[in-house]
């Protein structure tokens, strides 16, 4: 398996068999969402209540590194409360006609889900500020002395943001939701349930310790634990043709992925090395590693860097990234392991 391949089991780069799958493995009840308890049940103490009321939930915001389930749990909030939603992105909505062509369009109730919400348009983005306080919205037609407000009354909705960097957010927008959760990365027991419900769902049968060696390698993140479930499974279909997954098939399809023990891919590997042999363990600035490593900074400010801070191969400081112990410890071990194998081939 190439480099790009491997890059798509940990980026959101899917073919649209995949998109298909991964949506038939979310959950679509409050009680089948896996892991974040405490979000769980705030989330569902504020549709209870909302649904006594009669009203619309409160405009909510979820925040997260990506994958641990944003766009799972706002589709889940319009089934608990039997509306409507419509789904939307920051990067979509380029003009503020776009927008309200789509608020002029919701019932009361239905949802706007909106995300990676930091990423809206200045001007957008202040369009939404009497539509989420008032569900009203003024728009200006024509210039000059010809110019007149049209004022539209919204009926009431909720909107639902999803942003996988709070910070970037503005705070006339962020003080305007009402609800905010954040979205932490799961833990090894919480993912292998997830892994053991999808293979039901696929009709995979696997064991409780290969079942649990995925969730160990999937990063704390549940799109990417099922990504590595289809893999094996497609890697136990045509390689050894079992008729149930155990741990050794686990450990020969993650070979062939690239993905060690840690969860760690090419990528992180390349980063770690990157930062011991230029950059002497650091510290240094994410521009320039985003130069070194030839990626995009949001890239590896989004995608690479949480789960590598999580873990503890990585800490930030006022001067720059550096490595830690124990990402030493890692490259180490990792050389070792791949001299040892080129010594056994040749």
């Amino acid at each position: 398996m190439n480099l790009d391949e491997r890059r798509k089991i940990v980026f959101n780069q899917e073919t649209e068999e995949d998109q298909v799958i991964s949506l038939s493995l979310r959950p679509n009840k409050i009680n089948d969402f896996v892991g974040q308890k405490d979000l769980i049940e705030s989330l569902r103490v504020s549709i209870q209540a909302a649904k006594e009321r009669g009203e619309p939930i409160e405009h909510m915001l979820f925040s997260g590194p990506p994958g641990l389930g944003k766009t799972s749990l706002a589709h889940i909030v319009s089934q608990e409360m039997g509306t409507r939603i419509t789904v939307t992105s920051g990067p979509a909505i380029e003009r503020a006609g776009d927008l309200i062509g789509i608020l002029t369009a919701l019932e009361k109730g239905d949802i706007l889900f909106i995300d990676e919400i930091h990423r809206l348009s200045k001007v957008v983005e202040e369009f939404l500020y009497p539509a989420m306080e008032n569900y009203k919205i003024d728009f200006v037609v024509d210039k000059g002395p010809y110019a007149k407000t049209i004022n539209f009354n919204l009926k009431p909705f909720t909107l639902i943001g999803a942003t996988t960097r709070s910070g970037l957010l503005a705070s006339p927008l962020r003080d305007r939701f009402g609800i905010f959760h954040h979205l932490e990365f799961y833990g090894p027991e919480e993912l292998k349930e997830i892994v053991l419900r999808s293979a039901a769902k696929l009709n995979v049968t696997i064991d409780a310790d290969a079942a649990l060696e995925i969730a160990r390698r999937a990063r704390g993140t549940p799109r990417i634990t099922n990504r590595l479930l289809r893999r094996v499974r497609d890697f136990n279909q045509v390689k050894t043709r079992q008729s149930k997954i155990n741990l050794g098939i686990v450990g020969e399809a993650m070979k062939i992925l690239g993905i060690d023990e840690a969860g760690l891919d090419e990528i992180d590997r390349r980063l770690l090395k990157v930062m011991e042999s230029q950059y002497k363990g650091g510290p240094v600035g994410v521009e320039s590693l985003a130069a070194t490593l030839n990626e995009e900074v949001d890239t590896i400010v989004d995608v690479i860097e949480p789960y590598l801070l999580k873990s503890g191969f990585l800490k930030r400081t006022s001067r720059g990234r550096e490595l830690t112990e124990l990402a030493v410890k890692h490259i180490d071990g990792a050389s070792t392991l791949k001299q040892r194998t080129q010594k056994e081939l040749f």
